[in-house]
């Protein structure tokens, strides 16, 4: 029998699946930007040039988020969460299946990489406006005292989304020969969005809207200009939100994107052997995502947001000595310890942004909080970290990666905890 659309399991499994679609679609553009991007892309630069002009153009999707968070948020805040989702799954997907279907360089020249950045901005607009509803989705929905429970189905499909994209990687590389790798391979990953958008879209379309929204458009207004509101009443929440998130974003995208170029281009560990050790740190991942999600109902957001950001400080310094050893056991350690930190801060938050807001501006100061937070971790982080590991060392990008710690640490202090906030409330 189905669910009924408004039942927890039908929300958590809407909330996950359409989650974990979007992170998929995002990160095998990571994945392909360290591996094969640059040759297809940006072939008249030199390796080095042509791995950060690919990287760049990762970014340029974080710089997109933003503006997806404010689009969105906008009518997640005046229309209501549901149809709002439905068009971040569609704009998301459908652009991502398109770098799959886009002619390389030397077919079309200039018009290739141009085009490819067309669709990341897109990209970045669709996820910009994914994760805020998503949040909603269950926050809104849980019981009182299960909140971090339930926005842990969010959550779960960034390491979910992620271990698909690099287990759909490690499979093509595995079997196909490195020319064909290069040559189409790479591009199956991008067509398979055609069916998984297929797939989220009609579980979507079952969910109804939330009861804390649907209960504030029977008694309230809706703001106007939502995304002025969050910066007149918020500011303090919505700048040290965004800190808050840095240092997660900074542990993720170091592990999975630099490190893997590092390390296969640099260090000269094979691409299956770090594709593989990345599958394990992704299992660490999403296991602490979950149970640290849960046990924020117990022990509180903002304690174990801390935690995550100390442990992120040391573990900074500990990372690159450990893959510099080019021993896969060590590697796995690195890369395991790195996701760990990033699953003690990823869980909570799920939970905790959206509760640092309103309902009435609440999609919108979730996601513009979260979405600022990706820009500098997320989108800038990455090519700091290239071109520090390029010019200074690995010493220097852990030196930086602390350094994001210590901007996360001091954002949280400043922050309350919100676990007992009321989510009626405007």
């Amino acid at each position: 029998m189905n669910a009924p659309a408004g039942s927890g399991r039908t929300i958590a499994i809407a909330s996950f699946i359409g989650t974990a679609i979007e992170f998929y679609d995002y990160y095998i553009y990571g994945t392909a930007a360290a591996l094969v991007l640059n040759k297809l892309f940006f072939p008249a630069l030199s390796p080095v040039a042509g791995t950060l002009a690919s990287l760049a153009t990762f970014a340029i999707g974080f710089i997109a988020r933003p503006v997806g968070a404010i689009v969105f948020g906008h009518f997640g805040d005046r229309v209501g969460r549901k149809a709002t989702l439905v068009v971040s799954l569609l704009l998301m997907g459908l652009s991502t299946a398109c770098v799959g279907l886009l002619p390389g360089y030397s077919s079309i020249g200039v018009g290739a990489p141009m085009l490819l950045v067309v669709l990341r901005v897109l990209q970045g607009i669709g996820l910009g406006g994914e994760w805020g509803g998503a949040a909603l989705l269950s926050t809104e929905y849980a019981p009182k005292g299960r909140r971090g429970l339930y926005a842990a189905a969010p959550q779960m499909g960034s390491p979910i989304g992620f271990f698909a994209a690099t287990a759909v990687y490690w499979a093509l590389s595995e079997w196909l020969p490195k020319g064909a790798f290069e040559s189409w391979g790479w591009r199956v990953p991008f067509l398979l969005s055609f069916v998984l958008v297929a797939v989220g879209l009609r579980i979507r379309l079952r969910v109804a809207e939330t009861p804390a929204f649907a209960r504030f458009l029977a008694t309230e207004h809706t703001v106007r200009v939502p995304t002025l509101e969050v910066i007149r009443r918020y500011p303090k929440q919505l700048l040290l939100g965004a800190g808050a998130i840095v240092v997660v974003y900074v542990m993720f995208y170091t592990a999975s994107t630099y490190c893997l170029t590092y390390t296969t281009k640099t260090l000269g560990v094979p691409r299956n052997t770090m594709l593989g050790l990345t599958l394990i740190a992704v299992t660490v991942l999403g296991v602490a995502t979950f149970v640290v999600a849960r046990q924020s109902d117990l022990l509180g957001r903002r304690r174990l947001l801390l935690g995550g950001a100390i442990f992120s400080l040391v573990w900074s310094l500990v990372m690159f000595p450990l893959l510099n050893t080019r021993n896969p056991i060590l590697i796995a350690i690195s890369l395991s310890g790195a996701l760990l930190c990033m699953g003690i801060g990823w869980g909570p938050l799920g939970a905790y942004l959206p509760e640092l807001f309103g309902t009435d501006v609440r999609y919108s100061g979730a996601g513009i909080a979260y979405n600022l937070g990706g820009v500098l971790g997320g989108g800038a982080a990455p090519l700091i970290v290239a071109q520090l590991g390029q010019t200074r060392g690995t010493t220097a990008v852990g030196f930086f990666m602390a350094a994001m710690a210590v901007i996360s640490l001091l954002s949280l202090l400043a922050l309350p905890e919100t676990r007992h906030r009321n989510l009626n409330e405007v």
